[in-house]
């Protein structure tokens, strides 16, 4: 996983727009810094207050929930095989989490800084992906997210 982090978007929110499915309210890449398609990834997700979960989680002391930390990094993960050559047409979802963590939590004004790389694809439809999700220099969430291809 990568320390030091580019100022210029690999990839912009347009782009990232025409990779992966998913849309408001559940966008959670806002750029890409880095980028090696079928192997890795570190993007950046700015968590502010306008988001909608933080209406009700928790009106007096707001806090992303892990579940959509744990999103933001599938969607990094998703960003890595949606331009893998050869890969069959379909959606890659979640099949499975292992290993995953919560160090601190992450609050409006955060930065995450999502990093992950392919540890595996078997037979073109199961994927495995090694995340870790950082504010600053520490890690606030890492583990293992693994995909199956949905026809």
């Amino acid at each position: 996983m990568t320390d030091s982090i580019p100022t210029s978007p690999i990839l912009n929110a347009e782009q990232i727009m025409g990779l992966l499915p998913h849309r408001y309210p559940f966008a959670l890449v806002d750029r890409v810094v880095s980028h090696d398609p079928g192997k890795s990834a570190v993007a950046i997700k700015n968590v502010t207050l306008n988001e909608p979960q933080f209406q009700g989680h928790f009106p007096e002391r707001p806090l992303m929930p892990g579940v959509l930390i744990v999103e933001a990094m599938a969607q990094v993960g998703g960003l890595i095989v949606s331009q893998m050559p050869d890969l069959p047409k379909g959606l890659f979802v979640f099949a499975g989490i292992d290993g995953v963590r919560f160090k601190r939590p992450v609050v409006p004004g955060d930065q995450l800084v999502i990093s992950c790389e392919l540890v595996s694809l078997k037979r073109k439809r199961f994927g495995k992906v090694r995340a870790e999700a950082k504010v600053e220099d520490g890690i606030v969430c890492s583990g293992e997210l693994l995909f199956s291809l949905v026809d």
